[in-house]
């Protein structure tokens, strides 16, 4: 009985947050929320919880995902053939079309309408735009936005057996540029930022795992667990670095539990959750 009280609690605790990201983007009138977390966290459904409110309030909401801006299959096979064979694998910094992110978020705060890319997973590879479209405000949501790139040293460190392959050190390097010199910049315009902070790397990992179960649920194909398992390590050492509080800026950081849950305490005023200069 005492866990069903927690549960429960837990629930009206996120429910609460929610409606307070959604007076906070009310009362400053944001053009761009960002939501950051790992792998399963709960990104997407929050993203489309806070556009279905809003929306109910009149806005003209879109909601994009860092995913969305990935490379088609082509293309990430030439990088991995220009660069490492691991890059034929969607998901860390350099398989982005950072430079169009960069182009959507501008031609947003300006004013003008965006047509947003989409990328299907199942078939793991890009899929046509939506419809071009104005909005009063966008809702980015994405697995390493706020990430910073990492020093030599740390970046020297092996975290996985990805680390240990032939040449992984390039692999590795490649990234980190790409993270400094093309997602950082863009961390100032993707604020203020939410990031859902899952409780450890072993969490992300059974998160994930639920995620492919629902996707062979609803589409009938996926990775089978030894695949996924392998899918998931080149996310590991980004996740775990953002895990530690290596995040940009001054992120609005919800604590989650095993089950999602946002542990972390709503205070009395929503003016201290981010500094006005961030909105």
């Amino acid at each position: 009985m005492q866990h069903l009280e927690s549960t429960v609690s837990n629930s009206l605790l996120n429910l609460a947050w929610q409606q307070a990201l959604l007076d906070v983007i009310h009362q400053r009138q944001l053009k761009i929320f960002a939501i950051s977390g790992a792998q399963g966290s709960g990104k997407t459904t929050l993203a489309a919880s806070l556009q279905q409110d809003l929306q109910q309030s009149g806005m003209r909401v879109g909601v994009v995902s860092l995913d969305d801006y990935y490379l088609s299959r082509n293309e990430r096979q030439k990088l991995a053939t220009q660069v490492h064979p691991l890059l034929s694998q969607r998901g860390v910094p350099g398989t982005h079309h950072i430079n169009r992110l960069q182009q959507d978020l501008t031609a947003h705060l300006a004013g003008q309408p965006i047509a947003l890319p989409r990328f299907d997973k199942a078939l793991d590879d890009v899929v046509a735009d939506t419809p071009l479209c104005g909005y009063d405000l966008l809702i980015i949501e994405g697995w390493c936005l706020g990430a910073l790139p990492q020093s030599e040293a740390k970046l020297a460190v092996p975290v996985n057996a990805l680390d240990m392959l032939p040449d992984a050190a390039r692999w590795r390097q490649f990234q980190n540029e790409q993270l400094q010199r093309h997602y950082q910049p863009l961390w100032p315009l993707l604020q203020p930022l939410v990031y859902l902070q899952a409780p450890d790397w072993p969490a992300v990992c059974l998160w994930r795992q639920q995620q492919e179960a629902e996707l062979w649920r609803q589409r009938g194909v996926g990775m089978d667990k030894v695949a996924l398992l392998k899918f998931i390590l080149p996310f590991q050492r980004l996740t775990e670095a953002m895990l530690r509080g290596d995040l940009a800026g001054q992120p609005l950081v919800l604590m989650l539990d095993q089950n999602r849950q946002i542990t972390t305490t709503l205070p009395a005023d929503l003016e201290c959750l981010w500094p006005k200069s961030q909105s």
